[in-house]
């Protein structure tokens, strides 16, 4: 059920816990981001496979979003919004120390010099309105999911 007054202070527009958002009802909330939302889900599965969906409620104050995951590594979490979504990813160090050379647009390495940093790493959340908005984000997550060396 997307926000209402009960729900309002959730991040997610979805933040009664009794259930997942329907396909009907996140496309319906999306509105113009919700074919964003599926390229990412898609490219995402394409560049990690396999990968796995999951819904998750992280409680009152963030409510539900969908985790892409690789085994037990989340990619990207998916919060879906009133007309947009937002991404949220976590860095490691390795990664946030390659950005500068990603080839990444200036507000995102911006954003990502203002994240805080947290024991799991460097959080970030992006605003997805649009297919425009994906390319810097699948770079963010090929950082994370490069291959580690000891």
């Amino acid at each position: 059920m997307p926000a209402t007054a009960k729900n309002a202070k959730s991040l997610s527009a979805f933040g009664d816990k009794t259930s997942p958002p329907t396909p009907a009802e996140l496309e319906r909330t999306l509105g113009p981001a919700a074919p964003a939302w599926s390229e990412l889900v898609r490219q995402v599965e394409r560049a990690y496979a396999p990968t796995t969906e999951r819904w998750n409620f992280a409680g009152a104050k963030f409510g539900w979003s969908l985790r892409l995951q690789k085994r037990d590594r989340v990619v990207l979490y998916l919060i879906p919004q009133s007309g947009r979504f937002l991404v949220g990813i976590v860095l490691g160090a390795k990664a946030v120390e390659a950005a500068p050379n990603a080839g990444l647009p200036a507000t995102v390495l911006e954003a990502l010099a203002a994240a805080p940093r947290y024991a799991e790493g460097t959080g970030l959340r992006l605003p997805v309105e649009d297919e425009s908005n994906l390319p810097p984000i699948l770079k963010l997550a090929a950082l994370k999911m490069a291959p580690r060396h000891a």
